[in-house]
Formats: C-alpha cells, sequence, structure tokens
C-alpha cells in the first residue's frame, strides 16, 4: 500500500458563547481536516488544529508531500522519522499539528486494514469511557454561575474556567460563581493561561483556596521552571503544567524539576499519538497523572486521543475538549463535539475500524465556507485584546 494525496479542507465551527483567555477571544474554531488517499481504495483521517493558524498548518503539510507520497501509511514509526530526520521536521512547534495529523491519518488506515479500533492497537481498552470536563467559558459571575449549574445538570464531575483577569478580584467572584452555580461535590480546575508572576500567583492561590480547586493550570511563564518548583512548594493548591509541557523533552525538564502535579499532554503539540502514549509513560514512570490537552478539536481528532487516552492508566483526570461550546461538529452520527453526545461528562469509546469516525460530506462543505467567508472571527485575534497591548505576566 502506499500514500498516493493528502487532501486538506480548513473548516471554521461556531461556538455557543465565545472562547474567553486571559488575552482575548474567538467565536468558534479553526481546523485542517486531512484525508489521506492510498492506491488501495484505503483513506485514512487526520486533523490539525489551526495552531498558530490554518495557513501555517497548511504550509506545513504541502512541505511534507514530497516525505509522504509514496510511503507505506502502515509502517508509520518509519514514516515518522523519515519526516523528523530526513525532512528535518523533529524540532516540532509550529510544525506539529500536521505532522500529527498525518500520523493520526496512517493509524486510522492500519486500524481500517486490520478491522481494529485503535484503542486495541494501543494496548486495548484500559476504560470503556472517557471524561472531560465542562469548558465554561469566562463571563460574569452570572453568566458563569448559570453555566456552572449546566454542567451540573449535564452530569459533569469537573468544570474548567479561564482565570487571570486583569484583577484578582474579577477571578475570585467567577470562581466563586462557579463554585456555587456547580455545587459542591464539582470538582473546579482553573486556567490562568501564564498570567502571574510568582509571587502574584501565591497571593491568587490563597485566595482561591477556599474555592477547594481541583487543579490550577499553568499559574506562571511555562518557560522559567524554577519559578513554578517555587510556586508549586509555597501552595498545597495542585498545579497542572501546560505551556511549559508541550512536548517530551518539556515534560522531562517539568519532572526534573519537581514543577507540577500533573502533566498536560497533547498529541498536537508533540507530533503524534505514539509520542502522546510515551508522554503518558514518561509520566507515569515519575508517579504524576496526565491530562490530554486541546487547542480546540473537531471529532476526528477528539476520538484520536480518546481511543489513546482509553489504553493508557495514568490519564486519571478529565480531560480538556469542545463539547460544551461547539455548536457543531463534521463527523457522522452521535459521536463528536456537542454537549449532548456526552453521558455525565463521558465519551464512549467507538468500536468501528480505525478511528471509528466518518466525516459528513454535507458539514464540512458548509464548515469549509464559513472558513472561506469569516476565518477571522475564529481567531485569537480579538480587537480589544489588540487595543490594549497585553503583555506576559500581567502582574
Amino acid at each position: 500500500m502506499r500514500i498516493t494525496a493528502l487532501r486538506a479542507t480548513p473548516v471554521a465551527v461556531p461556538y455557543r458563547t465565545d472562547e474567553v483567555w486571559a488575552f482575548g477571544r474567538r467565536a468558534g474554531l479553526v481546523s485542517v481536516l486531512l484525508e489521506m488517499e492510498t492506491d488501495e481504495g484505503v483513506t485514512g483521517l487526520g486533523e490539525a488544529a489551526a495552531y498558530p493558524s490554518a495557513d501555517v498548518v497548511l504550509s506545513v503539510l504541502r512541505g511534507l508531500e514530497p516525505l509522504v507520497v509514496g510511503a507505506d501509511p502502515l509502517r508509520v514509526e518509519a514514516l515518522i522519522q523519515r519526516i523528523d530526520v530526513v525532512g528535518t521536521w523533529h524540532h516540532v512547534g509550529h510544525s506539529s499539528p500536521a505532522i500529527a495529523a498525518v500520523e493520526t491519518a496512517c493509524w486510522d488506515i492500519l486500524g481500517k486494514v486490520s478491522g481494529q479500533p485503535l484503542v486495541n492497537l494501543f494496548g486495548g481498552r484500559f476504560r470503556d469511557r472517557v471524561e472531560y470536563f465542562h469548558y465554561v467559558a469566562a463571563a460574569s459571575p452570572e453568566g458563569v454561575r448559570d453555566e456552572g449549574r449546566r454542567a451540573a445538570e449535564a452530569g459533569a464531575r469537573v468544570c474548567y474556567l479561564k482565570i487571570g483577569a486583569d484583577e484578582l478580584a474579577t477571578d475570585i467572584d467567577r470562581v466563586a460563581a462557579l463554585r456555587e452555580g456547580a455545587g459542591p461535590e464539582m470538582g473546579v480546575r482553573v486556567d490562568p493561561n501564564e498570567a502571574w508572576s510568582p509571587g502574584a500567583a501565591l497571593r491568587a492561590l490563597r485566595a482561591l483556596r477556599e474555592y477547594d480547586l481541583e487543579l490550577v493550570e499553568q499559574p506562571v511563564s511555562g518557560r522559567n521552571l524554577p519559578e513554578m518548583a517555587y510556586v508549586r512548594g509555597r501552595s498545597d493548591v495542585p498545579l497542572l503544567a501546560n505551556e511549559a509541557s508541550w512536548t517530551r523533552a518539556d515534560q522531562l525538564a517539568v519532572l526534573q524539576h519537581g514543577a507540577a502535579d500533573a502533566i498536560s499532554v497533547d498529541h498536537q503539540m508533540d507530533g503524534g499519538l505514539l509520542n502522546m502514549k510515551r508522554s503518558a509513560g514518561m509520566c507515569a514512570a515519575a508517579g504524576l497523572p496526565v491530562v490530554k490537552h486541546s487547542l480546540g478539536e473537531l471529532g476526528v481528532a477528539l476520538a484520536a486521543g480518546l481511543h489513546v487516552i482509553a489504553a493508557t492508566p495514568n490519564f486519571r483526570c478529565a480531560n480538556q475538549a469542545y463539547g460544551a461550546l461547539l455548536t457543531d461538529d463534521v463527523v457522522i452520527g452521535a459521536f463528536g463535539g456537542p454537549a449532548a453526545n456526552y453521558r455525565d461528562g463521558c465519551l464512549e469509546v467507538p468500536d468501528g475500524p480505525g478511528l471509528g469516525v466518518t466525516l459528513d460530506a454535507d458539514k464540512v462543505a458548509r464548515y469549509a465556507e464559513l472558513y472561506r467567508s469569516g476565518a477571522a472571527e475564529y481567531t485569537f485575534h480579538d480587537p480589544e485584546a489588540l487595543r490594549t497591548a497585553p503583555a506576559l505576566p500581567k502582574r
């Protein structure tokens, strides 16, 4: 079997409410869908988050074509080594989501050819359902309180809230409102996205301690691991590394510095599903749980990560997905993005061969046109944030 073509389609899917973080907002997400064609008529699916933009992803995919077209998609390790070593793409970063999409498509083909769901190829089911948190968009305290109630009524066990506002009082009000709305049993995870200096982080953690936070994600710069370790050593609120832990090399450094209580991993940020499985194994050896991170993904990439999580023991915490925000998805059937497809915050592992998902051609066409006509609305290039000239850290 040989790869004959890569077909990439950027799509934009709206949110039901804006995603807001410490430095901007977006009204939906952009992903690049990949269809890998072969000379035997088997097509593999992949997906790349538009990080840092769809144009970059599409450019990387064009650059990968000479290395990929003509290769055997069943020899996944050999193909990725060709990309990394011969093509010199091993310095993962902005190129990583596109490489991950290629690798995912190969795994989808391998699963289809062997008649096995991907979870079986990554070690078999350790769990039948995978838990995800309920994404609560930053809003007024009243809006956050209402979303917390919505999450509890849907059966979610963990809520995730973006914080890192200009004033600590704003963050405190939002977290208090979430706790009130979601109830005392709900896990509450917050993410300042590196908005704080170490001193500001400790002050914030002390102020938020009464709300029984499950995890605080990346409170300080991910590029200063001694300061992360400093904060961790002076607070009993568990820290989750994210911007500090996008690749296996980054994760090793976090472990060496003792800078986090849990590690965020993401196949799109580190070149593929095999590397995410390796990340989890490395963290397991250090005695730490891992959490699946998402840059914003639709049903194809969601399914890919789901299979690996289901086969890997130390994904013990609720993982990141966008079902609570998305209005729609691009895959056929109940599996995919909208929150209605989750049961008690969990998704069932697909049991079809490969990824177990199929693209909905009509929806792909609809959201490809939406990308062509209005992609700017679905990026983080928030005009208000641009006018305020934000900088890291905020305080």
